[in-house]
């Protein structure tokens, strides 16, 4: 979430498909406003998150019982393609451990739940005594904070946000304790 500035949910929606090792980028489908985006798969994740799809991957093949069962599918697709759900590319990145029912009344593997997030989020800022509040979307914050403090077109961080209003991503400016994208007068 941090070095990728993901929603919560963003983060707990990602497929296998959905992150590009070679062009270093992850694809947000459905984000908040229904909007597809692309942004930041940051390099020190790239082996981990191999190391993990390799896993999978594995296990998957070998037609462990965990993939027996198919995956949720948005929309129409699970009847566009009924055999998606069986595939590895459309499998969660952070599968649920249990099952539930779609729709359609299959029973099918969700996505880990948001709350799981949050609390392993809240447990682990305790954890660090670190004594501020803390939160999933801090990370989201601190990562766009933290792009224009080093220097990044507003305009980029806006996009990598997903942000449709310019001045959205502008509220991080104020956070940095500086003038509009970190610009100072010329006298100081």
């Amino acid at each position: 979430m941090y070095g990728a500035g993901l929603r919560v949910v963003e983060a707990a929606r990602l497929r296998i498909k959905d992150v590009d090792f070679d062009k270093q980028i992850i694809t947000i489908h459905d984000g908040k406003g229904a909007k597809d985006r692309t942004t930041l798969l940051p390099a020190p994740l790239i082996t981990p998150l191999l190391e993990r799809r390799e896993r999978m991957f594995r296990a998957w093949t070998q037609r462990d019982s965990f993939y027996h069962a198919p995956v949720s599918l948005p929309f129409a697709l699970r009847r566009k393609y009924p055999k998606a759900g069986c595939s590895f590319e459309w499998q969660w990145l952070f599968p649920s451990t249990g099952l539930c029912t779609d729709e359609d009344g299959q029973i099918v593997r969700h996505h880990l739940h948001v709350s799981a997030i949050q609390k392993a989020v809240r447990h682990a800022v305790r954890q660090s005594n670190l004594h501020k509040p803390a939160s999933c979307h801090t990370f989201r914050h601190s990562f766009a904070t933290e792009l224009l403090r080093r220097g990044s077109d507003i305009r980029t961080v806006q996009t990598l946000l997903g942000h449709a209003d310019i001045r959205t991503t502008q509220i991080y400016t104020h956070v940095l304790g500086q003038g509009f994208a970190g610009v100072v007068s010329p006298l100081g």
